[in-house]
């Protein structure tokens, strides 16, 4: 398997794997929230009679959907389950957790390092990344669109789905297939699963949504996933293991919070002496925690300044060095 290297930042975990000097596939994780891989007794607060489902409450309050439940399960009970799925934020809401019963042995949440081993891969822990190209990853997943030869994409992380539009200007076959390495690489770079919708151009003839069909399966060759061909409209859906939130979920539901972590590892790297000096917006620094300040003080040896600046995007925070 591929070759992940894991930093471990300040309020997350983030892990790459790289080609040609490259992003070519990233994760990121929040820890302190149920995570899959972990399995731990948990109460079952609630359950519809009859019903396989219901919902439980972990120790640490967080409460999960769970399937699989055995007849005898009662309210009130306390259940050995696996957490299947993590929390996912939408507009307005969050999807809870997702867990089944378990006779595994209890085992704390995995690290973003642990998951990727359980899921065979090797992996490295590095101090920084050794490519650029973290920053401009994130600014795609704030944007929520990302530009190719006479086009681009536009998402949209829905209750539903992620949604991805192709739009451009060339001739629409021609548009489909400019979008689809584009297309097959933001799935890996924002670790994007679940249901996905593809909105490529009206392709009118058979032959050419089969030529997109064809060219989409070469793409995303190496990504498990199941997918439905090109209907007369030009959509397509595809289907991944779903997991944890993707970047693009994070970056779109959660934007102060992942703002406030992208400042954090800025911060990180400044290397002139003196005191760091963060500018942000009121709202981002509401959302930088005490115990990470601190924890960026003891990584740097340094004092730790803040100023906020409303004029600034949630995401264009910036960490200077400034005199002591």
């Amino acid at each position: 398997m591929a070759e992940w290297l894991v930093e471990e930042g300040i309020g997350e975990q983030r892990a790459i794997r790289i080609e040609g000097g490259e992003i070519a596939a990233a994760r990121l994780h929040w820890p302190g929230s149920l995570t899959a891989g972990q399995v731990e007794d948990a109460r079952l607060v609630s359950r519809n009679a009859g019903s396989p489902r219901g919902t439980a409450r972990f120790a640490s309050g967080e409460e999960a959907l769970v399937d699989g439940l055995p007849r005898e399960a009662a309210e009130g009970a306390l259940l050995r389950l696996r957490v299947t799925r993590g929390a996912i934020g939408e507009a307005g809401r969050t999807k809870l957790a997702q867990a089944r019963p378990s006779t595994d042995a209890p085992r704390p949440a995995p690290t973003l390092a642990e998951a990727l081993v359980l899921d065979g891969h090797d992996v490295r822990a590095v101090h920084r990344f050794p490519v650029t190209g973290w920053d401009e990853l994130m600014a795609e997943a704030f944007a929520r669109e990302i530009a190719f030869n006479c086009g681009s994409l536009l998402l949209a992380p829905t209750p539903a789905m992620t949604l991805i539009d192709v739009d451009g200007t060339l001739p629409p076959v021609r548009l489909a297939l400019a979008a689809i390495p584009t297309l097959a690489a933001a799935l890996r770079r924002f670790d994007i699963g679940g249901s996905v919708g593809i909105d490529f151009p009206t392709l009118f003839d058979k032959a050419d949504r089969r030529a997109v069909d064809e060219a989409l399966s070469d793409a995303l060759g190496g990504w498990p996933h199941e997918r439905t061909a090109m209907n007369g409209f030009g959509f397509v859906q595809l289907v991944a293991r779903l997991e944890r939130p993707s970047i693009l979920h994070l970056a779109s539901r959660r934007r102060a919070s992942a703002a406030a972590r992208l400042l954090l590892r800025r911060a990180e790297a400044v290397a002139d002496p003196g005191a760091i000096l963060l500018t942000c917006h009121p709202a981002l620094k509401a959302k930088l925690r005490e115990e990470w300040l601190a924890e960026l003080a003891r990584r740097t040896g340094r004092a730790i300044r803040i100023e906020t600046d409303p004029a600034l995007a949630l995401e264009a925070g910036f960490a200077q060095s400034v005199a002591s």
